[in-house]
């Protein structure tokens, strides 16, 4: 596709349409490149449960045609007037939110995703500009240079899709509650995209994990292919009591409704009990956290400056997310396996190799 600096540019994506959430191709434009932003080719996407949400209207807010997507990776195509920091080729990432107010106590911290006037999410949000924004199941994306993130070299640009939200969103709480203590004790409810990372990180840590499941089947790929040093099937009573008062940590990303009182039973006095996984409601005794002097934390995606350090880290320890590459034709495929948890343990779209 040839640039057209200074004008809008037709760009093919994935779209839904109505709630059924069903996508399917979609023809659109994106905005000029202004003199701060980095026009992208995007080459993956990875697939987020928030690809079973928004696109089906779960939070109510939806806007069609809707182009999901915000584990986007690729190469600079074209940068504006005022950006330095990236050049032509360059191997960038984007995130969940593409703008901010850039003027807040929370922006200038560099943690942009909390900014006081909302963060400007990668699709399904009005922009500045007043367009409607779109994700990363298209060909390619322009983003203000702020909220873009060099991806370290060497590093696979498929592997880094995911590092974009479900990495950070469980590295940016683990940082903040200083679990890089090597010697602590870290539990992980739920082995999926965020569960599977937070394991990867734990281990890179030095931490002992203990990783918590429903069922036995994600035993052995646990201990053998993640690397957690014990496995507990969380409706055996007798395994649960067994680690009473015994962990410093507990990451919970889980999505479906589950009782949190027996987990935060297994914490130690002060420990740290991190809600990732955003079920629609939790229920516990408020006693469960006083008599301990425990600590209920929730953490989105981390900031601009948090992320940088995460890939840097990544790229550093050699992690890499489990991830099953697909064509964006099985999208619609990949998006109810999600919902049976069929998958190991992310989805990453090749874009560059399949949509045109």
């Amino acid at each position: 596709m040839s640039l057209e600096s200074g004008k809008d540019q037709e760009c093919l994506g994935y779209a839904a349409r109505d709630p059924s959430g069903f996508l399917s191709p979609y023809k659109f434009t994106r905005r000029a490149v202004g003199s701060d932003d980095v026009s992208i080719n995007i080459t993956h996407c990875g697939v987020c449960y928030a690809e079973v949400g928004w696109p089906r209207n779960k939070f109510g807010d939806a806007m069609y045609p809707m182009v999901p997507g915000h584990e986007i990776v690729g190469v600079v195509r074209e940068v504006g007037s005022n950006v330095e920091c990236f050049k032509l080729g360059d191997h960038v990432g984007v995130g969940t939110y593409v703008n901010s107010c850039r003027e807040c106590d929370y922006c200038n911290e560099g943690l942009e995703v909390y900014c006081s006037k909302g963060a400007v999410y990668t699709y399904n949000r009005h922009d500045v500009d007043g367009t409607i924004t779109q994700g990363g199941f298209s060909t390619f994306i322009v983003v203000h240079h702020r909220y873009c993130f060099k991806i370290p070299e060497n590093y696979p640009l498929a592997s880094a899709a995911p590092l974009l939200c479900a990495g950070i969103t469980v590295y940016s709480p683990m940082i903040r509650h200083k679990m890089n203590q090597p010697g602590k004790s870290l539990g992980v409810i739920g082995l999926g995209g965020l569960g599977h990372m937070a394991v990867k990180f734990g281990k890179a840590f030095g931490l002992n994990v203990t990783v918590f499941s429903t069922t036995i089947n994600k035993k052995e790929e646990a201990l053998n292919l993640l690397g957690a040093d014990n496995f507990v099937i969380s409706s055996d009573k007798q395994q649960m009591t067994a680690l009473s008062k015994s962990l410093d940590f507990i990451i919970d990303s889980a999505s479906g409704i589950h009782p949190v009182d027996e987990y935060i039973s297994l914490l130690k006095i002060g420990g740290v009990f991190i809600l990732v996984g955003a079920p629609t409601e939790v229920k516990l005794n408020p006693l469960s956290l006083i008599t301990g002097m425990k600590t209920l934390s929730g953490s989105g995606a981390g900031g601009t400056k948090e992320i940088r350090e995460m890939l840097e880290f990544c790229a550093a320890n050699k992690i890499y997310p489990e991830i099953e590459i697909i064509p964006i034709q099985y999208a619609n495929e990949a998006i109810e396996r999600i919902i049976k948890s069929d998958v190991k343990y992310r989805f990453v779209i090749d874009i560059e190799n399949s949509l045109h």
